[in-house]
């Protein structure tokens, strides 16, 4: 298989397995919120962890990890609206962690152009001492939100600003205006089942869960320190390896395009993350696509909605046609993926489009 769909989920590093393999061993189980030797070694483990994830994000705030970035946005947007009542505003291609989330609070929608670009920030969308969400790399898309702006916006407001940043982290530089910010450790090498949720200090957020004042009593529950050890590893590796990572993610991008050269880009041709390509054809079916090239790992869209039928809501929010967007295909790619795997990968997919008549 040819693996070309990294904003679904990256593969493990071998430095993250390695990190975490030493907590799955006999000597390394013990809980870290024991006062005992070994939980206190655990313990340490965390705050190592908590260190390297932290090098990635802004000074002056804290790390809580978290099962993924769906809890941290969740906990960010649900529980930060009841210490912020005055409402809350989203861009309209946010995640669906984020978007069913901002359904749920009956969330002001702020729209995006043709190219997945949010529009500058309308002072009427803005609320008062409310939450203002605005994500930093799309996931389906690629293209790199005007995070600064809205969050200036917000201020203005007395307002916070949330920053989805899981497809930007280690990979883009971090806003450094916001007040939260969610990422995930297995978009960037680490492990499933654990993500982190940055609050900027001076943020009153209340607690996610209660029982045990684990996490700094913000959420109680047994701390997994060989999901902290990986997601730790994983990021002090993309921070050693970011220009290296970026280079190799900029062939990779220049080679997909001279490739592809009869496909659309969907999405903001300049301002976006180039491991990302959102592309279509017009008489390509993408699901079939995807049946007839079925060793090639690729997707339709987010991993969360692609097997659902349903249409993108960002491609429907940026006003592309339902027959385009049936039509579109996400490509992903990054630090394991070959010149070699990308040249395969898109030929195969070439040639299943020709298996519907698309030359």
């Amino acid at each position: 298989m040819i693996y070309l769909d990294y904003q679904a989920t990256t593969p493990l590093a071998p430095e993250a397995r390695d990190a975490m393999l030493r907590w799955l061993a006999d000597d390394g189980f013990a809980n870290p919120s024991s006062a005992h030797k070994a939980g206190r070694a655990a313990a340490a483990a965390v705050e190592v962890a908590r260190d390297q994830v932290a090098a990635l994000l802004p000074r002056g705030g804290r790390v809580f990890f978290t099962s993924g970035a769906t809890e941290a946005l969740n906990w960010a947007l649900l529980r930060g609206a009841e210490a912020m009542p005055g409402g809350v505003a989203g861009l309209s291609v946010e995640h669906a962690a984020s978007l069913q989330c901002l359904e749920r609070l009956n969330a002001a929608t702020l729209p995006v152009d043709g190219a997945g670009l949010a529009l500058p920030p309308d002072d009427a969308l803005i609320p008062q001492n409310g939450i203002v969400a605005a994500m930093l790399v799309n996931n389906e898309v690629g293209t790199i939100q005007p995070v600064a702006d809205f969050a200036a916006a917000a201020h203005v407001r007395g307002s916070w600003l949330l920053c989805d940043a899981v497809q930007g982290y280690g990979r883009v530089a971090m806003p450094g205006d916001a007040d939260l910010i969610a990422i995930s450790a297995h978009k960037i090498h680490g492990p499933k089942g654990v993500g982190a949720l940055w609050v900027k200090d001076g943020i009153d957020l209340p607690p996610l869960m209660f029982g045990g004042a684990q996490e700094q009593g913000m959420r109680s529950g047994t701390v997994s320190p060989a999901l902290c050890a990986g997601f730790g590893a994983a990021a002090a590796l993309a921070a050693d390896r970011f220009d290296a990572d970026a280079a190799h993610v900029e062939r990779l991008w220049s080679l997909a395009l001279d490739l592809l050269p009869e496909w659309t880009i969907n999405g903001d041709a300049t301002r976006r993350y180039h491991g990302n390509l959102n592309v279509r054809r017009e008489g390509v079916n993408g699901l079939r696509l995807m049946s007839d090239a079925r060793n090639i790992a690729f997707s339709l869209g987010s991993a969360c909605g692609s097997g659902s039928g349903k249409v993108s809501h960002v491609l429907r929010a940026m006003g592309v046609s339902e027959a385009d967007a049936r039509a579109s295909i996400r490509l992903g790619w990054g630090r394991y993926t070959s010149e070699q795997d990308l040249r395969d990968g898109l030929a195969a997919i070439k040639d299943a489009a020709r298996l519907q008549g698309v030359d």
